[in-house]
């Protein structure tokens, strides 16, 4: 009888090995994915109960409603251990600044003065 070329055969039969291949990487990923699926209503149920004890856990220590975390502490004005210092009002503030600025605009239109009458250009 005759009998094919090697090259064919081997060329096919390669094919028909990655084809199964695939195949039973395809069947794996199913399996897997069924796996997930099926276990995804027991997963959410371990999230939520998590989730409830947690804000159990919350409620459980008593902080006031006022009560501001450490974390969310200004740290601009100093680190004050021994409690929080009472700022003056920004109004005060801003008083005193227009009053330094006006005492030193004043000083230097002195001082300009000054200049022009002893100093001859």
């Amino acid at each position: 009888m005759f009998r094919r070329s090697a090259r064919s055969i081997t060329s096919l039969h390669r094919q028909k090995e990655e084809l199964a291949q695939r195949e039973s990487q395809l069947r794996d990923e199913v399996e897997r994915l069924e796996r997930l699926i099926a276990a995804a209503p027991r997963v959410a149920e371990e999230t939520s109960r998590r989730q409830r004890e947690e804000l159990l856990r919350r409620a459980q220590t008593s902080r006031g409603r006022l009560e501001v975390s450490v974390a969310l502490q200004d740290k601009r004005h100093g680190d004050e251990e021994g409690g929080m210092r009472r700022r003056g009002s920004l109004r005060k503030v801003r008083r005193e600044g227009r009053l330094l600025f006006l005492v030193l605009a004043i000083a230097l239109f002195l001082a300009v003065i000054w200049l022009v009458t002893h100093l001859h250009f």
